[in-house]
């Protein structure tokens, strides 16, 4: 096989067993059938009936327990429920093989219309930024509101250090760097995720460091992990050169839902400089930005995103019932200063971090 081909996957029906996928206390997961994938949808039981509902989506490499964190912190708030995108997680690879930006948009819409929940609050980190923008500038009437962590829409000028995951993207470099790392144990392959994604890899507590070696020994073993990853690098790469209406900024800037930004002073793979153009260009956004964090911020300081989440959805007028409306919601563009320029900012508290909130 030519070093440009990609491996072949086996259909979904007669993939190895594998290790069950880990579920919290107090989670449950799901599989949900759908035209071309099937999904596993990760829940918590609601603190009372009648709460909005949520739906979480997860980054490249990453699942729904992504989001445990937060969901627990955000029970009490919100009906929540996570997804594993095909090929993640604990969902098979989707039948056609497309794990395009607007392939994975397409199965969160699909999975909305299905369950008949929306409009949720939709909340996305990394490439489930970019999808969930995507899903609430194409279908406004399943978004509620819009909660965006280190959202991945282009950058003009990357970050050395997120390089190596976009290489993911060209022909070969997967095969090679399977080679390449083919003695490297599991829990040195999670040392090396976490110091990309933590801004300090030192909260990770022991037992969820032992909890992601054990995802990983399970993932390394599906034939199809390195195929999943490659092809949606490859989508998040070509989203990034789409032009017109496509274009994720055009489409960041056609969402009405009103958006909370949450970005981290020490993200690694999505430059914090961004923070502001995506206040700019959300129309109805506010700012959260945290110095001390990196790319995963619901799993880094939960109590925080948490508690501004509440802070921006009561604000809105979006933290009632499921039965209610978004209301208050400002639709004239924003643009959220710097810390420490000038803009009206309020601290926030919670797990410690030193954060700011600006905007609307």
């Amino acid at each position: 096989m030519p070093s440009t081909e990609l491996p072949f996957v086996p259909p979904a029906t007669v993939l190895p067993k594998v290790a069950p996928v880990r579920v919290g206390e107090g989670e449950r997961l799901r599989s949900v059938r759908l035209p071309g994938i099937t999904l596993t949808v990760r829940s918590r039981p609601p603190a009372r009936e009648g709460l909005p509902p949520a739906l979480y989506v997860h980054g490249l490499g990453g699942s729904s327990q992504n989001w445990s964190a937060l969901m627990e912190q955000l029970e009490a708030d919100v009906d929540g429920e996570a997804v594993d995108l095909p090929g993640f997680g604990d969902s098979p690879p989707p039948d056609d093989g497309n794990y395009s930006i607007t392939a994975h948009a397409r199965a969160v819409i699909r999975l909305l219309d299905a369950s008949g929940r929306g409009p949720v609050h939709l909340f996305g980190n990394s490439l489930g930024g970019a999808v969930s923008t995507r899903v609430a500038a194409v279908r406004p009437d399943l978004v509620r509101t819009l909660t965006l962590v280190s959202p991945a829409l282009p950058e003009l000028r990357v970050q050395r250090t997120a390089v190596p995951t976009g290489l993911l993207a060209l022909p070969g470099v997967a095969g090679l760097f399977t080679r390449y790392s083919k003695d490297w144990t599991a829990e040195q392959r999670v040392r090396g995720v976490t110091a990309l994604c933590y801004g300090d890899p030192g909260r990770v507590s022991p037992e969820g460091f032992q909890h992601a070696v054990e995802e990983m020994e399970r993932r390394l073993q599906l034939p199809y992990f390195w195929d999943a990853m490659t092809r949606s690098a490859r989508g998040l790469v070509n989203a990034y050169t789409l032009g017109g209406q496509h274009a994720l900024w055009r489409q960041a800037e056609r969402v009405l839902a009103p958006t909370l930004l949450v970005y981290g002073g020490r993200d690694q793979l999505v430059g914090f400089r961004m923070a502001q153009k995506a206040a700019r260009t959300f129309r109805d956004s506010r700012l959260l930005t945290l110095p001390e964090a990196g790319h995963v911020a619901m799993m880094e300081y939960p109590e925080t995103v948490a508690g501004a989440f509440r802070e921006f959805a009561a604000d809105k007028g979006a933290a009632g019932t499921s039965g209610d409306s978004v209301g208050g919601s400002d639709r004239r563009d924003r643009s959220a200063g710097a810390p420490g320029d000038g803009a009206d900012a309020a601290s926030a508290s919670g797990d410690g971090a030193d954060t700011t909130i600006l905007g609307s």
